[in-house]
């Protein structure tokens, strides 16, 4: 059957729409000993990660990851790995089936000693999580039989998850390996919904360590936040009562401490963005959990409330106090500018008048040098008037020189002045 004819298609079509297909829950079965790493990578760092997760498959014959590839499940015959590439981290588990006989009657044994451990141990970045858990098909388990080996009895935390079909226990603690535990009592829970648990059990430990990264940015902002707002009252002080000799010097003060406070709040905006976004993850995660209490211990969202509430109180008070103190050093930059700006235009008006009074002056001036200039041009014209007569006396003219030179006097006078003053009218009043 010939393919039907289909519009022009977006480049990026399939990549948004295979999106909702990204990083899914594979089935699982218990019992299974599970470990997950999360280093903490930049950009070089998590290529490195393919380059070496490429040598661990190469040294297996396997097919290799190609540039594009963000995620990898892949069964290695001693334990069955998933490699994810996150924006920040990268993300390794390691799967290997494991016995629920005698469990909890000594220290288990965890998924990463199945994995090379000359490879474990360079992996690209910084390890911000490893967990084990362990997932167990029997829920004859209780909280008595896995506190002495596997969990603290003083923190341990557990409730009932995916609507009473199963029990998961933690103490959000690092033991002597290193690692935090978690066990997951599934009961029979069907492998496709148990591998939708355990991804989301998993993400809830790798989001709150991501979250948790804006603590350490949010406590030491206190320091400079603190600094910034004595140094921006005491600017706010000397601005109330600065004279206009004092404002520069304000100015260029209160212009270092706007370019300080910019550089630390993009120093740490995208970290607390991201911190904030990763909380809420978290929240969607427990949500998800589906959990009900358990007799006398707490469940993972009370805990996370109680526990995690401060950081998190702590990174978006750090982030409104960055964009409070922002904002107060814009509004008093652009207060101590438009005083400043003022000045300056009032000093430009006094010099306006200043300029006008003179041109005032040099206008009087002028029209004194105009009434001699009259005065000149008419002497220097009823000469040339007398020279005329002299020379027009032999041809017949009546007049002695000295008469005729009189009697010219007022006309030239009056043309020469009537002259200056509509070349004057040309120039100062051309409309009129």
């Amino acid at each position: 059957m010939p393919l039907a004819l289909t519009p022009p298609q977006h480049p990026q079509r399939v990549l948004l729409h295979n999106e909702i297909h990204a990083r899914p829950p594979e089935s699982m079965a218990a019992p299974l000993a599970i470990a997950h790493i999360v280093m903490l990578a930049d950009a070089a760092g998590r290529e490195a990660s393919r380059a070496h997760l490429a040598a661990l498959l190469r040294e297996r014959h396997l097919a290799l990851p190609d540039a594009h590839t963000t995620h990898l499940r892949m069964d290695l015959g001693a334990f069955r790995l998933r490699w994810e590439l996150h924006t920040e981290f990268v993300t390794w588990t390691f799967m290997v089936p494991t016995q629920a006989e005698g469990f909890g009657e000594r220290e288990p044994v965890g998924a990463a000693a199945a994995v090379p451990r000359e490879w474990l141990a360079a992996l690209p970045g910084q390890c911000l999580c490893s967990l084990n858990l362990w997932v167990l098909s029997t829920q004859t388990f209780g909280a008595g039989a896995l506190v002495p080996q596997v969990l603290h009895e003083d923190t341990l935390v557990a409730s009932t998850v995916a609507d009473g079909h199963g029990e998961v226990y933690t103490d959000f603690a690092l033991h002597p390996d290193g690692s935090s535990r978690m066990v997951l009592l599934a009961g029979r829970m069907a492998p496709r919904r148990l591998g939708r648990l355990v991804q989301r059990l998993l993400e809830v430990e790798t989001y709150r360590m991501a979250a948790l990264l804006g603590l350490p940015a949010a406590r030491g902002a206190a320091a400079e936040l603190a600094s910034a707002e004595r140094e921006l009252a005491e600017l706010a002080d000397a601005i109330r009562t600065a004279n206009r000799h004092a404002e520069p010097a304000l100015l260029d003060r209160l212009t270092r401490l706007a370019g300080q406070v910019e550089s630390q709040y993009a120093a740490t905006h995208s970290r607390f963005s991201a911190s904030k976004a990763y909380f809420e993850l978290v929240d969607l995660r427990i949500a998800d959990l589906a959990e009900s209490r358990l007799a006398g211990l707490q469940t993972i969202r009370e805990f996370m409330d109680r526990r995690l509430s401060p950081a998190r109180s702590t990174c978006e008070w750090a982030a409104r106090r960055q964009e409070a103190l922002s904002q107060r050093v814009s509004r008093m930059s652009n207060l101590l500018r438009t005083r400043v700006e003022i000045e300056q235009q009032q000093s430009s008006q006094a010099l306006l008048a200043t300029m006008n009074q003179r041109q005032g002056l040099q206008l009087q001036l002028q029209s004194t040098v105009e009434g001699l200039s009259v005065a000149a041009i008419t002497y220097y014209i009823v000469g040339l008037v007398s020279y005329l007569a002299k020379g027009a006396q032999p041809l017949g003219w009546p007049l002695a020189p000295e008469t005729t030179a009189a009697i010219a006097i007022p006309v030239v006078a009056l043309a020469v002045w009537g002259s200056l003053r509509r070349l004057h009218q040309r120039m100062f009043h051309p409309g009129a």
